[in-house]
């Protein structure tokens, strides 16, 4: 497995995809070196593209309140590639970071080439959807 399909088998609503599926995820994305505050996202602006955090740390604000660090491994924006809709948070680099970029477009791209990954991430959606769902029910009635 190469470097950039290490980093895509990690995210969550990857997790269904083959190697093979990976690999070609992974030619359709760029990787980037942003410097120590350099916004990836910006809350309330339309999502183009994700980031995949290979080294460095961000930092997620939701209505100016820091609700969230992360560092490698982690993904932002991954939701932007299905829906293309508004961010829900700003994310910034509080490190200098280098993150795999994948586009909107290109993600398409390798949707039509691949059919079965559109089936995959569905399943991988409609799973993390159920267990949020169940861990809210949980939160709201505590056994």
């Amino acid at each position: 497995m190469t470097r950039m399909t290490d980093h895509l088998s990690r995210i969550g609503l990857l997790s269904g995809c083959s190697e093979r599926d990976l690999e070609r995820l992974a030619r359709a994305t760029d990787e980037v070196r942003l410097p120590t505050g350099a916004v990836l996202t910006r809350q309330g602006d339309i999502g183009r593209e994700a980031f995949v955090i290979v080294d460095g740390t961000a930092e997620v604000e939701r209505d100016g309140a820091v609700v969230a660090r992360l560092g490698p491994g982690d993904v932002v924006g991954e939701l932007a590639l299905l829906d293309g809709g508004p961010r829900s948070a700003t994310v910034t680099a509080t490190s200098d970071l280098d993150a795999l970029v994948l586009t909107r477009p290109a993600f398409h791209a390798v949707l039509d080439e691949i059919p079965t990954l559109a089936h995959r991430l569905l399943v991988t959606l409609a799973r993390r959807l159920r267990d949020a769902g169940a861990d809210s029910t949980a939160q709201r009635h505590p056994d």
